[in-house]
């Protein structure tokens, strides 16, 4: 598989990634902001985001800012905060229509940099802080989003279960932060903790479409340059616990459908030499619907509503889940649990490992024909220390034998059984 290649400058206080691609016709620009994951400030960060995207001091408002995107033929602003195993990473997005498509040649790239140079570095400030109306109208959607994880039973399990399986690890916190911390942020607080993360901050910047390598250089070094800033890498590494004892925890709340979710160490990460067996199992045991979990938990026993696995790349956990009747949780955590000792002791075929390796590429090759989804990848590799071409990539999934993947299913350790369940319902 043919992509495009890739060009890193490091550059005065960020890295500068160019994609040159023909295949895109518009162009894609991400930022990423990356620090240690820490309790402290974990709200303040979460909260960002959303009020840089709202206003700048050349665009004081909502309607001003959303029109200026507008006038650069519709250009998209967005923006997300994600987990890197034990690193908190702000993603900024922009994405612009390509002027070479235009009948009037308009340099709408340089004006939507300009932009998006104004998002992340002039944004509206009121004295010492941000705009107090604009903080208090995000930090209340905050608060909402905070609170509505709760009424998403399936996400609200996956969050106790990580309270639970990771206590005392920086993964264990938060990403979108905790409402005990909203009454004490305030616009100035807010903007304290802001320029903190200008000046620390890892930077990368990602830019991918039919572009012209030494105008994006220009653009950037004029747009994205820290001056008060080394860029130095800040990655904390990922904590590694072994397993003592296996913590079987059950909370009950207003549920109908219960959520057993399990946590597993892998001891397994993004560059490791066996990542891709990991991959492979996975596949096998519940990533696909020809999965293990699915076909034996949900088809043949219809034990559960929907059961499946996924794995943490930058932090060596594989979880399960599932959503079962509140009565079934015995029977349910038996099943999967055989499934894994089944994973162990090989049971299954090289067919199986041919036709998942087959998946799994395809899964990767529709990934990277999207351009957010290739800078994903670039920068997965990028933080991990593991950047190879696509092409290897791929080279290294086929090399994938069944041996490998009984060996990554003996290297997989149980840690945390996590029950959601309902008040009348049985353990």
């Amino acid at each position: 598989m043919k992509i495009t290649e890739e060009k890193l400058f490091d550059k005065q206080g960020y890295r500068l990634h160019i994609l040159p691609s023909k295949k895109y016709k518009t162009i894609s620009i991400v930022a990423k902001f990356k620090a240690p994951l820490k309790r402290e400030g974990i709200t303040e960060r979460a909260l960002l985001p959303h009020v840089l995207q709202k206003a700048t001091n050349n665009h004081p408002n909502v309607r001003s800012l959303q029109s200026a995107l507008e006038n650069l033929y519709g250009t998209a602003l967005s923006s997300d905060g994600s987990k890197k195993g034990e690193n908190h990473v702000i993603s900024f997005r922009m994405e612009v229509v390509n002027e070479a498509y235009l009948n009037d040649q308009e340099p709408i790239l340089e004006e939507a940099l300009k932009l998006f140079n104004e998002v992340l570095f002039d944004p509206k400030v009121d004295g010492d802080g941000f705009d107090s109306d604009i903080v208090n109208r995000e930090k209340q959607t905050l608060e909402q989003k905070i609170t509505s994880i709760k009424d998403d039973k399936m996400s609200y399990a996956n969050l106790r279960l990580m309270d639970h399986m990771c206590q005392g690890e920086p993964y264990s916190l938060h990403v979108h932060g905790y409402l005990e911390d909203m009454k004490a942020i305030t616009p100035e607080k807010l903007y304290d903790y802001y320029r903190s993360m200008i000046a620390k901050d890892m930077l990368d910047v990602y830019v991918i479409g039919d572009v012209d390598e030494a105008f994006i250089e220009k653009m950037a070094d004029q747009f994205f340059t820290r001056k008060e800033s080394g860029n130095a890498d800040n990655d904390q590494v990922s904590v590694v616990k072994d397993v003592d004892k296996v913590n079987e925890i059950v909370e009950k709340e207003e549920v109908n459908q219960g959520k057993l979710h399990i946590g597993y160490r892998t001891y397994t990460k993004f560059g490791d030499n066996d990542y891709y067996a990991l991959q492979i199992f996975n596949g096998i045991f519940g990533g696909f619907p020809s999965s293990k979990l699915f076909m034996n938990v949900r088809e043949k026993h219809s034990l559960a509503y929907y059961a499946a696995s996924r794995f943490e790349s930058h932090k060596g956990l594989l979880l399960v889940f599932s959503g079962i009747d509140p009565n079934d949780f015995d029977q349910a955590k038996s099943i999967i649990l055989e499934q894994m000792d089944a994973m162990k002791n090989g049971d299954f075929t090289e067919e199986q490992v041919n036709e998942t390796k087959e998946q799994v590429i395809n899964q990767l090759q529709e990934t990277m024909d999207n351009a957010n989804g290739l800078i994903e990848v670039l920068y997965h590799q990028m933080i991990s220390g593991a950047e190879m071409p696509a092409g290897d990539l791929i080279d290294h999934i086929r090399k994938v034998n069944k041996q490998d993947v009984i060996d990554i299913a003996n290297k997989i350790e149980l840690d945390t059984i996590y029950f959601l369940t309902s008040k009348e319902g049985g353990e």
